[in-house]
């Protein structure tokens, strides 16, 4: 199985210390903040893993290289104009391969077991849900047993976290569009298999969120 970590995106919510620092490359501890994304798909034995890449490209080029430091494989699919979740997955699909793939985001720092998520999925995809933060009261999705359903409560929040079939993405064109176009559509036709997790998950969005990460990985 191959990942995909998100990280082309400019983080603006980081207000001045993403304009010359790529978001994904803001420190947390010792560690850049991709970094946490790719020891997780590590610990999961996902050892080939695609990086998409857009706002200072050649900054997290330069400073993760070819993934040998991590015991991983990294390659990166460049966005000259950052397409979003759903177009950045579909340009990277030839890197991803014909098999389900798990996909996660720069910004989340979780000890979610990513070992632990199925590797063929019942579905299109499988996504892991958390209880909502703060600045996402209202959640994403509920519940209906294993399935993923927009009606059903309480309504969790998507965690970044999925594996997805390569077939979610058949017909559709590399261009700007997000992930939700493609999911609301599979949920309804009850192809989106999810499960709710309790444990530590960090959303890192805002210079607050940043601080609030540091502390807690000072007293960890």
């Amino acid at each position: 199985m191959r990942g995909m970590i998100l990280a082309a995106g400019r983080g603006e919510r980081m207000k001045e210390l993403t304009n010359k620092t790529p978001k994904p490359l803001l420190r947390v501890g010792d560690k850049y903040l991709i970094e946490y994304a790719i020891e997780n798909l590590k610990r999961a034995g996902i050892e080939e893993i695609v990086v998409n890449i857009s706002w200072r490209a050649d900054a997290i080029k330069k400073a993760l290289g070819d993934g040998k430091q991590y015991g991983v494989m990294l390659v990166y699919s460049e966005e000259p104009e950052r397409l979003e979740t759903g177009g950045g997955i579909t340009k990277a699909l030839p890197l991803l391969g014909q098999e389900p793939f798990v996909v996660v985001s720069a910004d989340i720092i979780t000890d979610f077991p990513i070992i632990k998520l199925p590797k063929q999925p019942q579905g299109l995809a499988h996504l892991v849900l958390v209880d909502n933060p703060f600045f996402h009261p209202h959640g994403d999705f509920g519940l209906n047993g294993k399935q993923v359903d927009v009606l059903s409560a309480p309504a969790y929040t998507f965690a970044n976290i999925g594996v997805y079939r390569p077939e979610l993405f058949d017909g559709c064109a590399v261009e700007v569009f997000p992930l939700s176009k493609l999911l609301f559509p599979a949920i309804r036709k009850q192809q989106i298999t999810g499960e709710y997790y309790k444990g530590v998950w960090y959303n890192v969005g805002t210079p607050e969120d940043l601080q609030h990460a540091q502390q807690v990985n000072m007293s960890a």
